[in-house]
Formats: C-alpha cells, structure tokens, sequence
C-alpha cells in the first residue's frame, strides 16, 4: 500500500517546490499557516493548507512549533541546505522537472510498455527529449540545473575519491552544466578539464565556470559527442549518458571515449549502476524504466554490462567505485 500510494508524498513534495515554498521560508524564517496561505495565494480553507504543510512536517521537511491556529513553520536542516533555490546547494532542479514533465509521463508507463515507444513529448508527434529540450532555452537551462543538482555529491565524492595522481587533463562528454569539471578542479589543483556539449549548453556551463571561479582550469568546447572526436585527455567522463542509449550506442560512445584516451588513460561512467543481481538497486532499475518513457530504447545497466562492452571496445581492465547512494562510477582502463 505505501507503493501503491507513493504518488500522494510525491506529489506533495513536487508541489512544494515547484511553489517555492522551502525558499520563501528559509528568506522569511519561522511564518504562519495564515502568512504562508496569504503569501502564496492559496484559495483553499485554512485546514486544507495545514493539512498540506503538516504532512511535509510529517516526512520532516518542516519543523513546527504549536498546532493548526498555533502553528508557525520553518525548514528542517536539511531542507534548507539542499532546497532553497537561492543557495548553491540546491538540488531541486530535478525535482522541479520531474513535477514538470516525468510526472504526467509515467501515467502512461503501461503503454510504454506494451508498444516500446517514449511517453513524452514525442508521444503525440513532438520532438525527442533532446529536441524538446533544446527549443526553449528555460526549458534547457531548466535540464542542465537539473542534472547538475542531483548528481552534485556524486561529482563532488568522484573529486575526492579518483586517484588522479598519474592524470593531468579530464574530459567531460557530455558536460551540461560542467559541474563535474568545476568539482575536480576544486579538489585536485593540477588537473586541467574540459567540458564537451553542444553550444546551447555550454553558454549555461560557462556561467557555472565563471561562478565557481575556475575558468583558468575548466574550459568549454562545443561539439556533438556522435558526430565529432572527443576532446584528447588523460580521463574522459560520461555522467547520466549511456543510459540514455540503446546498447549499439552505448558502445559506439565508450569507442569514442577510448580513442581520445592514451595508453593507460581512463573512462568513467557515472549512473545508476545496477547490481549485477538485480535485486537492490531499485532506483536504479526504476531510472531505467524511466528512459523507456523518455527515450523508448535507453536502459541502465550492470557492472557486467557494462565490463562486457568495455571489453568489446578494447579496454584492459574495470573497476567500480560507489558513489553517492544507488550511484557509482564505473571505470575502465586502455
């Protein structure tokens, strides 16, 4: 039953942030159910607004003092570290477009199912994903915020934890917001990245660049990573990428990635690897249901999975190294 009904947090969770209300009360501190209703302009009666405030103290994104009339709200620790839109913390963008676009998707999972096509825009004769996303350039910026955010304590462990010590440059294929980059220019002093994406998204990672002030170790190039040759570096990255492929893809990547490498160079794969069992990484397995909505023939994948094709494309070696949560880096070495 908790399964069953996991659309009812959801959607409480989604709305609070689409509406902003973790950022509204980390600016104004401890508010009222009457400030925040008057605030928002919310037309409901005054127990429907406690009872929506009330359930996310419940899950512990708010604390309380006193109750209904009593009641004034403010953000638990966590919730104001990692969702007030206005700090650099923030990782709600992927939350923002998972309550945008996902949401009403993944009604229709059923159908994608049974005939293997996407659920997204594409449903109805619209774009592809990238396509979609590349039209509006909120809608894109939107994307590159999203994935940054999510995978920003993934980018950050990778900084630390990869021994760099025999690499000097690092390329990102796929850079989006070059959050990976700007990470492991903050925490190895010698590694010189590059962030590799298309125009309309490195205009975003520039920003980000000049933000983190690392523009003198992190640079953009625009390209597209299955028309043009990678960027040559001692590392090259694919964050949140194979998945979105069908497996012929997948390996025409990981080759693109080892012929910008040399001898003893390294690719790193971070996802959502799932175990090689199947049995417990359930976010990961849902993230590859997820690309059947968005793409129709991506898929997440295995540590196997993935040494398989990496031994296919020429790699000598792997390893995997856990990451954050359901995530991990995978690596293979030429």
């Amino acid at each position: 039953m908790q399964i069953g009904f996991g659309f009812w947090p959801s959607k409480t969770l989604l709305a609070a942030v689409k509406l902003n209300l973790f950022t509204f009360l980390a600016e104004k501190g401890k508010s009222s159910g009457g400030q925040i209703k008057k605030y928002f302009g919310f037309q409901c009666t005054d127990r429907n607004v406690y009872d929506f405030l009330d359930t996310l103290t419940s899950f512990g994104f708010l604390q309380r003092e006193g109750v209904l009339e009593t009641s004034l709200y403010s953000n638990a620790a966590d919730t104001n570290i990692f969702l007030d839109k206005k700090k650099p913390s923030y990782i709600g963008g992927l939350l923002e477009m998972a309550n945008n676009r996902l949401y009403p998707f993944w009604g229709d999972l059923e159908e994608g199912l049974a005939t293997g096509h996407p659920q997204n825009e594409a449903k109805n004769g619209g774009s592809d994903l990238f396509a979609v996303l590349y039209e509006s350039p909120e809608r894109l910026k939107e994307f590159v915020h999203a994935m940054s955010g999510i995978q920003m304590g993934n980018f950050m462990t990778f900084g630390q934890k990869f021994d760099f010590s025999n690499y000097k440059t690092l390329t990102d294929a796929g850079g989006a917001g070059a959050m990976l980059s700007i990470m492991v220019a903050k925490h190895q002093p010698h590694m010189q990245c590059t962030s590799f994406d298309l125009g309309a998204v490195n205009a975003v990672a520039k920003e980000n660049i000049s933000h983190w002030g690392v523009i003198e170790r992190v640079k953009t190039f625009d390209g597209d990573f299955f028309k043009d040759a990678l960027p040559a570096a001692d590392v090259v990255v694919m964050g949140n990428i194979l998945h979105d492929w069908d497996e012929k893809k997948k390996i025409e990547l990981m080759n693109k990635a080892y012929n910008a490498l040399p001898e003893g160079g390294a690719f790193v794969t971070i996802e959502n690897i799932i175990d090689d069992d199947r049995r417990k990484n359930a976010f990961g397995l849902m993230m590859s249901l997820n690309m059947l909505i968005e793409t129709g023939t991506g898929f997440d994948y295995t540590f196997k999975d993935f040494t398989g094709w990496a031994k296919e494309v020429g790699f000598k070696n792997t390893s995997i190294m856990p990451l954050l949560g359901p995530a991990s880096a995978a690596i293979a070495i030429k």
